[in-house]
C-alpha cells in the first residue's frame, strides 16, 4: 500500500502488489515459508480456530501449529490432519512454547473465550513480540480498559475487527460512522480506520461491507467488491487465518492485510452462492491458481 499521514492515497479495489510474492519457489522447503501458531480456546470452542488454522495452511504458510488447552487435544485432533497440534495450559506455556523462533506469526482471539487466562494468553502472545493477528475474543477482551491492550501492541500486529469489536475498542470513532458502523463507508470509515490504526500503533483491518485496511503510518485500502456470500459463521476466522498465514510468510503487516482482504473476496466470488465458511480455505487453490498463469 502507499500513502501518507496528510490525506493518504486511497487504494478502492485495487489488486494488491504484494500477490507477484504469493507463489512459492520451487528450491524451498516447508520452513522457508513460516510457522504459524493459532491459539484456540478449550472443548468444544475449537471451531474458529481450527478454520484460522486451514486458512493460514492454505494461503502458504510452510506449517502451521494449533494451540490449545489438554483437555481439547484430542477434540482438535480428530478433526486435523496436515495441522499440528500442541498442548498449551495457559500464558505460562505459550511464552515456553515461543522460545521456539521458528514460530514466526501468532493469531489468537476466534474462540479464545473471554476468561481471565485467555487475557493472559494475549498479553503473552504480545511479550514474545512475533506478528501477530488479533481478533474476535482477543479484541473484545479489553473492551473495558483498551488502553491496556494498546500500551502492549506493536508494528507488527494486526487487529481485524468488525463493526461491534471496533465499537468496543473505539467507542469514540465509531460514533463518527453513524449507528450503522457495519455498513458505513467512504472517507468517514477511511478516517475512522486511519485514527484508530495511529492510536493502536499497528495495522488496522476494519471489516464491513466495505472492508477498510489502515496502516499506522497512513497506508489506506479498501475492498468493496460485492462479496454477499461472505456473510456467513466463520468466514472472518478464515480471514484472521488468512492473515495469520501471510504473516508467517514474510510479508509486512499491512501488506499480510491487504491482500488477505482481497484473496477473501477473490475466493468468495469464485465460490458463490451456498458459501460456508469451511469452502473458503478449499476454494483458495483455484484462485492461486488462477494467479499463476
Amino acid at each position: 500500500m502507499s500513502g501518507s499521514g496528510q490525506g493518504p492515497a486511497v487504494l478502492v479495489n485495487a489488486r494488491p502488489a504484494a500477490l507477484a510474492r504469493i507463489g512459492k519457489d520451487a528450491r524451498a522447503h516447508k520452513y522457508s515459508h513460516g510457522h504459524a501458531l493459532i491459539l484456540a480456546g478449550g472443548v468444544g470452542q475449537g471451531g474458529a480456530a481450527r478454520l484460522a488454522a486451514r486458512g493460514a495452511l492454505r494461503i502458504g504458510a510452510g506449517l502451521v501449529t494449533l494451540g490449545c488447552p489438554p483437555a481439547a487435544v484430542a477434540e482438535n485432533a480428530a478433526q486435523l490432519n496436515a495441522i499440528m497440534i500442541r498442548p498449551v495450559d495457559g500464558a505460562g506455556a505459550l511464552s515456553a512454547l515461543l522460545q521456539d523462533q521458528r514460530l514466526n506469526a501468532i493469531c489468537l482471539g476466534p474462540g479464545l473465550g473471554r476468561t481471565a487466562q485467555a487475557r493472559a494468553l494475549v498479553m503473552a502472545a504480545l511479550r514474545a513480540a512475533r506478528p501477530t493477528v488479533l481478533d474476535a475474543d482477543a479484541l473484545t477482551l479489553f473492551q473495558d480498559d483498551p488502553g491496556a491492550l494498546f500500551a502492549r501492541l506493536h508494528e507488527a500486529c494486526v487487529l481485524t475487527p468488525h463493526a461491534g469489536e471496533f465499537a468496543r475498542l473505539f467507542p469514540d470513532l465509531a460514533r463518527t460512522l453513524g449507528p450503522d458502523v457495519a455498513h458505513a463507508g467512504g472517507a468517514w470509515k477511511h478516517q475512522a480506520a486511519l485514527a484508530a490504526a495511529r492510536r493502536a500503533g499497528c495495522t488496522v483491518l476494519l471489516k464491513g461491507a466495505a472492508t477498510v485496511v489502515a496502516g499506522a503510518g497512513g497506508a489506506l485500502c479498501e475492498q468493496n467488491r460485492p462479496a454477499p456470500w461472505l456473510a456467513t459463521a466463520g468466514s472472518g476466522d478464515v480471514l484472521a487465518g488468512f492473515v495469520a498465514g501471510l504473516l508467517a510468510r514474510g510479508f509486512a503487516p499491512d501488506e499480510a492485510a491487504e491482500t488477505a482482504v482481497w484473496l477473501h473476496v477473490e475466493t468468495a466470488q469464485a465460490f458463490g452462492p451456498g458459501l460456508i465458511a469451511e469452502d473458503l480455505p478449499e476454494t483458495l487453490p483455484v484462485v492461486l491458481g488462477r494467479l499463476d498463469r
